[in-house]
């Protein structure tokens, strides 16, 4: 099928800003215009005041013109905050309505589209970030998901679509990108074929994907997701839109066998029907090597299965960089021939493809705005600060829990990366994390306190996936100390968090005891 040129969504543009004006001059209210700005990638923040823009990155990866674009949108329009989501895409924040307006618009010059970045749409295709650099890896599977995303732009505006669309390619068993629990997740095979997962998803009444194929050959991903879309079509629950995920459709067909064979029908539907879905070209993989300079060590130099070639992990804070620091490595990547970004669904972003010197620099630029520990690498969504819909303010819980291990100064590995989310719906993952909170609140003495439930031992690593088990509510102000206390326990043992945890995966109860509310 032919890719959409996306100068094509400049013609969409006009009726953005006309109701965004309106939304500002107060002529359209707060529910209305959610439901309309979803569909072009962008929310008014809470308050009303201002907007986010979501920047899809098509499989997580930031070429060196989407990183220049990003950068000069920066600087020319002031932008003082963005977000590295948990979905591979770029937020930037705080935007008035002619900024908004206007990065949306160009944008599209620099190949970035923000059509269907929010709403009853497709979202942003995502992909292990670091395919096709990973040492161990089964094969490269970004070119199929970049194919993948090109063809679902053609549904953007498609009828009875599920309130989120999330697909997503998987390198290897460690999942990073949760593939086997995505409304439809193609798993990498190390026979260079893909299984497919559909169905599931976290958030309320969450679900481990249902295995609906095996031994899938690559150039046939697309005939599976226009079963995904025929497949809702005829079961998904649309009418209500508490209910209009996909993972629902598990019990509305009576069990993971039952989902299994209605989409299996509609994958024979799609295959009868004649239309051909066959990924036949697929742009080539320049051989790319490295030099003979060496690379300082450090624990965020990751080397590439391409000799004399390295990856840079860089992970600020909850995955909010500094802006100054995100231009200077943009300004660094366009002086670094074949270098790119690749973003992380725990919001790392990796600088690929870089000789011994040039990961240096990169070491160098990063050095002041990037964790410093596996705990300072944890993940949080946005937080009810900024988004309309949360709850508690993940990103200020996380920056008073690094202040107070830090203070605490536990040794790297007492503690493992949490994910924190801000409310029910996992942004952050809090259900799959091996600790997760979700934002809640607690009734004391008649009144309510801001709080988080606990979840221990969730695992996304595929073939062990697990949700974490509920322990209780922790009060916000008491997470810092009780955190601090469990690296405590841990850094008392001599063994790490991992090694802790799997002697005794129920030695966190005792610890978390004295502090659930």
């Amino acid at each position: 099928m032919e890719r959409i040129d996306p100068m094509s969504w400049k013609a969409d543009l006009p009726a953005f800003r006309e109701k965004t004006e309106a939304f500002y001059a107060g002529e359209l209210d707060k529910a209305a215009y959610k439901g309309f700005s979803g569909l072009y990638g962008s929310y008014a923040q809470k308050g009303g005041k201002a907007s986010m823009l979501r920047l899809r990155m098509t499989a997580g990866r930031v070429t060196p013109e989407k990183l220049a674009f990003t950068a000069d949108a920066i600087r020319k329009h002031g932008v003082k905050r963005l977000h590295f989501t948990t979905c591979q895409t770029i937020q930037l924040h705080d935007l008035q309505p002619q900024t908004v307006c206007a990065v949306m618009e160009e944008a599209l010059s620099a190949g970035i589209v923000t059509m269907g970045g929010g709403g009853d749409y497709p979202r942003n295709v995502m992909c292990a970030p670091l395919s096709g650099v990973e040492p161990g890896e089964y094969f490269d599977v970004l070119p199929w998901a970049e194919a993948a995303a090109d063809y679902l732009m053609h549904f953007i505006k498609a009828e009875k679509m599920p309130r989120k669309l999330k697909v997503c390619f998987s390198n290897s068993p460690a999942n990073a990108v949760h593939a086997t629990y995505r409304d439809l997740g193609f798993v990498a095979k190390a026979n260079g074929r893909f299984d497919v997962y559909s169905a599931g998803g976290l958030g309320n009444n969450p679900r481990f994907g249902v295995k609906v194929a095996e031994d899938v050959q690559p150039e046939m991903v697309l005939y599976y997701i226009k079963a995904m879309w025929l497949t809702f079509r005829a079961y998904g629950n649309y009418e209500n839109r508490g209910k209009a995920r996909t993972r629902y459709m598990q019990d509305t067909c009576g069990g993971p066998e039952g989902y299994r064979r209605a989409f299996r029908e509609k994958l024979e539907e799609v295959f009868a029907s004649g239309e051909d879905l066959t990924i036949r070209e697929i742009p080539a993989t320049p051989e790319l090597t490295g030099d003979s300079s060496v690379c300082p060590p450090s624990p965020r130099v990751l080397p590439q299965k391409q000799p004399g070639l390295y990856a840079v992990a860089w992970h600020p804070l909850g995955g909010q960089p500094d802006p100054a620091v995100f231009c200077a490595v943009a300004d660094a990547v366009a002086q670094m021939p074949g270098t790119e970004m690749r973003l992380a669904p725990d919001e790392t972003a990796y600088l690929i493809n870089l000789t011994g010197a040039e990961a240096a620099r990169m070491l160098e630029l990063t050095a002041g705005d990037t964790a410093q520990s596996l705990f300072e690498t944890s993940v949080s969504c946005i937080g009810a600060a900024t988004c309309q819909v949360g709850v508690r303010d993940s990103q200020a819980l996380l920056a008073a829990c690094v202040k107070a291990v830090r203070e605490a100064q536990l040794p790297c590995g007492a503690l493992p990366q949490i994910h924190i989310s801000g409310c029910p719906s996992s942004c952050g993952t809090h259900q799959t994390g091996a600790i997760g909170f979700r934002g809640a609140a607690k009734v004391i003495d008649k009144k309510p306190h801001s709080a988080f439930t606990l979840y221990v031992n969730g695992d996304s690593r595929q073939g062990r996936e697990a949700m974490g088990r509920e322990l209780g509510v922790v009060l916000e102000e008491r997470i810092p100390e009780f955190l601090v206390a469990l690296g405590k326990t841990v850094a008392a043992s001599g063994m790490d968090y991992a090694s802790w945890n799997a002697k005794d995966p129920t030695a966190i109860d005792g610890v978390a005891a004295e502090y659930l509310a």
